[in-house]
């Protein structure tokens, strides 16, 4: 399919810049942030999020944020501390500025997800715990033990996912 270009050169999805790109950024924004939010992200946080995902280069100051946005500089803050405790952007400062850019990567889910294998062992080790002390005979002991099994599984499934996660990826990048 034939890409249709407009009268100023630029393709018909490239509107960045442009008032109509500008609303088809704000649209995506709040439409990516609500099912982040359905998933059990904070409202802002998700909002932060996908204006840096839909940025031309992933990354944006604070005030950059607050304009597109329309939030204040402290909503930024508090929704970028988040972000950055859970691995979803990273913080860059200025060369010769106080000033910082918040960055998105492209791999920022595997990051996150990474991560969390340490956070899978620390629950099974307290599960643990609370299987040796209820015992298998009790009901809580079952559901304890269900649950354990649980994150075993997906910390099994979660590493192999993730192996062939990065074989795919650097399939695709070494076909760019």
């Amino acid at each position: 399919m034939s890409e249709r270009r407009r009268n100023d050169g630029r393709a018909d999805g490239d509107l960045e810049g442009s008032v109509e790109g500008e609303a088809a950024a704000s649209r995506f924004v709040e439409r990516f942030a609500a099912q982040l939010v359905e998933a059990g992200m904070a409202r802002m946080p998700a909002r932060v999020f996908a204006a840096l995902l839909c940025s031309e280069r992933g990354d944006l100051t604070s005030a950059e944020l607050g304009g597109r946005l329309k939030i204040s500089p402290a909503a930024v803050s508090g929704a970028v501390r988040y972000l950055a405790q859970v691995n979803m952007v990273s913080r860059e400062r200025e060369p010769g500025s106080r000033r910082e850019r918040y960055r998105v990567q492209g791999d920022q889910w595997y990051s996150a997800l990474t991560e969390r294998d340490a956070m899978l062992r620390s629950w099974q080790a307290t599960l643990r715990e609370g299987v040796n002390h209820f015992g298998l005979e009790t009901p809580q002991g079952r559901r304890i033990n269900e649950t354990l099994e649980f994150f075993q599984f997906l910390e099994n499934e979660l590493g192999s996912l993730m192996e062939r996660w990065a074989a795919h990826r650097a399939r695709r990048i070494g076909r760019s």
